[in-house]
This record gives structure tokens, C-alpha cells and sequence, in this order.
């Protein structure tokens, strides 16, 4: 099993700016950490150059590592920010590709994922999804006190195929692929 690249930044973040300024063509903003998202105010987008007029609703343009398109409000960015916070900073690549796959469950009502049935899903970072067939059938002892004549026969490809049916794999951009387990 492999894991992602410490060095790969999974910090959700956004930008945030004023939405009367956007709509008189100017941009006004700047980025923020997605988990405090709601906690921004105007003067932090303004300075010190605070508008009170008409210059109080901010708007969410554009964001890095939250795994859904478009813009959004702040208090909805502040939410993805959190969810995502909950997962060690190694799993957040896998998070974000279950999500973006669409196959992931929401939490409640929702689109936020449960993390719960993404701990429980998740069998980790592979090369193959045939690396990890091998690795499965190694710690649940499937050919254990067969001898190794008759062992050597085993057809590893169609029992990796019949037993990729249940299980979902994502393809992970920096190579190999994510496995999830279909419940």
C-alpha cells in the first residue's frame, strides 16, 4: 500500500470577496483558510478601507481543495472546510475523489460527506487494484494450508476481477488508485 505525497498541500482554502464590489467590476478579496471561512468580516476583506454601505454580503469565487465546483457562501465553505479538517491530512486526496466521483454518502440532508462511512469504505492507496486483491487475500489467509502444488494454480486475475465487483477505484492523479469498498 502506498500513500499520497506528504509534500501535496490538501489545505482547503478560499477566496473570499465583496459581492457589491464584484458586481461593479471590481475584485475585492483575498484567501482565507475554508475552515474559518464564516468568521471572515468585511474589514478583513476591506482593510481599513471598510465599506459600510451596500458592501456587507461576501461571497465565496473561487476555492482550492474542496472537492465541488462553483462558488459558494461563506458559511457553505466554512462547512466543507470543517468536514474535511476531521480527515488526516494524508487521506483528504482520497476524500475529495470519493466525493467528486459522486458515489460517496452524504451526511443527513446534505452534500457534505459522512466520514464515517468514508473511514469505513476506504481500503487505501494502491499502485493496482490487483496489489490490492493480493494484500487482501494474504491477511484473510485465503490459500492458507493449501499446498504450495497445488497453490501455484490459483488464477490470482480472475479471482482479483470477480472480486473487484465489490469494490469502487478511483484513479489518483499523482498515479496508482484509490479503493473503496461497495457497502
Amino acid at each position: 500500500m502506498t500513500t499520497t505525497s506528504p509534500s501535496t498541500d490538501t489545505t482547503p482554502r478560499v477566496w473570499i470577496g465583496c459581492l457589491a464590489c464584484y458586481n461593479a467590476g471590481r475584485l475585492v478579496g483575498d484567501w482565507f483558510d475554508a475552515t474559518t471561512a464564516d468568521e471572515v468580516t468585511t474589514y478583513d476583506v476591506h482593510g481599513a478601507h471598510s465599506r459600510a454601505d451596500s458592501h456587507d454580503e461576501l461571497w465565496v469565487f473561487d476555492h482550492e481543495n474542496i472537492p465541488v465546483r462553483g462558488e459558494m457562501d461563506p458559511l457553505t465553505a466554512a462547512a466543507w472546510g470543517r468536514c474535511l479538517a476531521e480527515v488526516d491530512e494524508r487521506l483528504r486526496p482520497a476524500l475529495c475523489v470519493w466525493v467528486e466521483s459522486g458515489d460517496y454518502v452524504a451526511e443527513s440532508t446534505g452534500d457534505l460527506p459522512s466520514i464515517s462511512d468514508f473511514e469505513e469504505r476506504y481500503q487505501g492507496h494502491w499502485d493496482t487494484f490487483a496489489e490490492y486483491a493480493e494484500n487482501l487475500a494474504d491477511d484473510i489467509g485465503l490459500l492458507a494450508g493449501v499446498p504450495e502444488e497445488i497453490a501455484r494454480y490459483f488464477d490470482w486475475r480472475a479471482w482479483s476481477r470477480d472480486l473487484a465487483f465489490d469494490y469502487s477505484t478511483y484513479d489518483d492523479p499523482e498515479g496508482g488508485v484509490f479503493v473503496f469498498r461497495d457497502l
